[in-house]
């Protein structure tokens, strides 16, 4: 899969957003998910199906909308002489506007930003976007091992996705009870099996973990004190052992205790997340309170520091809800913009060379406006949540545009 960018994730993340606000009268909203290697032929003789059939849906309106979604699906397949490299996914349905006869026809079609694994066909009061929140949802890596004297496992974690990728069994004996220098050497015996486990166990982790350049971290669990001497000892490679986050106590060993670890490091990873964004944001007022820090705040600064390739790292509050209108002079044909809120259609100005009455060309989302143009640059892009006081902060003090710099710009 090619690498998709900020800009095209937050524009299917936008859709999903709209798309579970909006209801049908009745059963009448169709979701269609079809796999890259699902034939165009198939979909459409299934669409047929379902055409004949919903000619037994007892609501007329309902049995309308239904049948019109199903047509509008069959054009757009015509377009399709095959689905795209990841699929393609369509949202149509007749959606309410206000009253009896208001109903609007929508249709959404996109190819996802990851393969579709099912085909689907889900016919509801709302549009069915489970599948397409899971593809979009972060599949962050990390490593799990969950160790004792008796057995270990190794795992990766991928999103929601657990991969076992080892389950290793030691043979290091139980207590011994026998009492003076065979009891000594006993002991001796069992302390060189278990290093020799550890060692192995390290030898796996090394060799699951180092193939992953994307590894986040690594979280150990376990019932004793055995995690505590492995993450202690010179088992790991120095790279591996420096991405252990923490250790988690569990009940179980095998693959109940790596469901373990995980249940018991949602809280960690959320954190850890974050934590990112409390960093971004305290290295930012720091760099604002130093006089020759590299800050910049506020929408007109930060739009300018972007046209100079000034901005290192541009950071934008996920609660932007404003949007940037353009318009033109018929007169002159000047072009003129503005900012303001989402929900404002247009605005009245006049054009400032000639005077004239300005028209609405187009509106465009802020976030996606400053999302172009620091692909444009190669500036990094951090949308920053509210849930932190840094992150409420960004919104309310700094309009929720700031930047930390590359170099000033006087």
């Amino acid at each position: 899969m090619s690498e998709v960018s900020s800009k095209e994730i937050y524009e299917v993340k936008r859709t999903l957003d709209e798309l579970s606000q909006k209801r049908g009268r009745g059963t009448e909203l169709v979701s269609v998910y079809i796999p890259p290697d699902k034939q165009i032929s198939d979909v459409v003789k299934h669409m047929r199906e379902e055409l004949s059939q919903s000619a037994n849906i007892k609501s007329k309106s309902t049995k309308k909308n239904v049948q019109s979604a199903i047509e509008v699906i069959m054009q757009r397949m015509k377009l399709f002489p095959r689905p795209p490299e990841n699929g393609l996914v369509l949202f149509v349905g007749m959606i309410p506007k206000g009253g009896p006869g208001t109903e609007k026809m929508e249709t959404y079609v996109f190819e996802p930003p990851e393969k579709v694994q099912t085909y689907i066909y889900h016919c509801n009061n709302e549009f069915f976007l489970e599948p397409l929140q899971e593809i979009l949802a972060e599949k962050d890596v990390y490593g799990l091992a969950v160790i004792d004297r008796k057995e270990a496992t190794i795992a990766i974690l991928r999103g929601k996705r657990i991969d076992i990728v080892k389950h290793l069994t030691s043979g290091v004996p139980g207590k011994h009870k026998a009492g003076g220098q065979s009891q000594r050497r006993f002991d001796r015996l069992i302390d060189l099996a278990a290093h020799e486990f550890k060692k192995r166990i390290g030898e796996h982790m090394n060799e699951a973990f180092l193939e992953l350049p994307d590894l986040k971290g690594i979280i150990i669990g376990g019932p004793g004190h055995t995690k505590e001497e492995f993450i202690e000892g010179d088992y790991l490679h120095h790279e591996i052992k420096q991405k252990i986050i923490t250790s988690v106590d569990t009940s179980y060993t095998g693959e109940f205790g790596i469901r373990e670890v995980m249940d018991k490091s949602m809280d960690i990873l959320t954190e850890i997340d974050v934590m990112r964004e409390k960093k971004l944001m305290q290295r930012f007022l720091h760099e604002l309170v130093d006089e020759n820090g590299l800050a910049s705040y506020g929408e007109a600064e930060v739009r300018h520091n972007l046209k100079m390739g000034a901005v290192d790292i541009l950071l934008l509050s996920e609660d932007l809800k404003k949007k940037r209108l353009i318009f033109h002079c018929p007169a002159c044909q000047g072009k003129t913009e503005k900012t303001v809120k989402m929900e404002v259609e247009e605005a009245e100005l006049d054009c400032p060379t000639c005077g004239e009455k300005l028209k609405t060309e187009e509106g465009l989302d802020m976030i996606d406006d400053f999302v172009d143009m620091a692909e444009e640059v190669g500036s990094e892009l951090e949308i920053i949540s509210t849930e932190t006081e840094e992150g409420i902060q960004l919104l309310k003090a700094f309009g929720g545009i700031a930047a930390i710099l590359r170099y000033r710009v006087s």
